[in-house]
């Protein structure tokens, strides 16, 4: 039974190796679920064994790619607390400001793909929605809970959950009026902006002010400014 097990968890890695490849080579729009199994010398049924869809297949490299970040690993490490909070707040609110600034553009793009997915069948979104959720939701509403027992902040609505989800959308949207070559909306300059951010998300899940000014202010741990991978999805 162990050896069955081994032997389906390497075709799975197989598998996504080969798919890395070809999205590297193709994007999403240009690879096909026969190019990757072709690539991973097995048949494209065998293939949907593992991944019933190539949004599936992409939603878990992007999931890959989370789970290796350094900025996610120390983010996933820190106990929960008001500071941690906004920690990861900052750190979603920088990731999405510099999606339109990045020179290989493969977040942006990944962007657009979100983006598409909500006006077409929603698959891919519900995907990295579940992603995102399960790394980073425990995080967020056990630090909200910590920063309301501190007093840092009060409740606000009985889902705190939706409220991860709340900021989230919040600077999706914003991000994605800056990927055009000419933004959508002037917002000004880029470090103004993301404090600004910040500040709307802080206040809006229930943060008070004597709670939010010094944490905002204080130094990031080292990887915690840098890009949280699957939130560009």
């Amino acid at each position: 039974m162990s050896t069955l097990r081994m032997t389906s968890d390497l075709r799975r890695q197989l598998i996504l190796d080969a798919a890395k490849r070809c999205f590297a080579r193709h994007g999403f729009a240009g690879t096909t679920t026969k190019s990757v199994a072709a690539a991973a010398s097995i048949s494209e049924g065998l293939l949907f064994k593992h991944f019933p869809t190539k949004s599936a297949l992409y939603a878990e490299i992007l999931a890959e790619e989370c789970e290796a970040d350094p900025a996610m690993h120390e983010l996933l490490g820190l106990e929960p607390s008001t500071e941690t909070l906004v920690v990861l707040i900052r750190g979603m609110v920088h990731h999405f400001m510099q999606l339109s600034d990045a020179p290989d553009q493969h977040d942006a793009q990944r962007l657009r793909l979100m983006v598409t997915s909500h006006l077409d069948d929603g698959e891919f979104a519900r995907l990295i929605y579940e992603k995102i959720g399960g790394l980073l939701g425990p995080v967020f509403t056990a630090s909200l809970q910590r920063a309301v027992v501190a007093g840092d902040a009060s409740r606000v609505g009985r889902e705190p959950q939706n409220l991860f989800w709340f900021a989230h959308h919040t600077v999706l949207m914003a991000a994605l009026s800056r990927l055009p070559a000419i933004p959508c909306l002037p917002y000004g300059d880029a470090g103004d902006l993301e404090r600004q951010i910040c500040e709307f998300i802080l206040r809006g899940i229930g943060l008070s002010e004597t709670a939010i000014a010094p944490h905002l202010d204080a130094d990031l741990p080292p990887h915690a400014g840098q890009p949280l991978t699957a939130e560009s999805a």
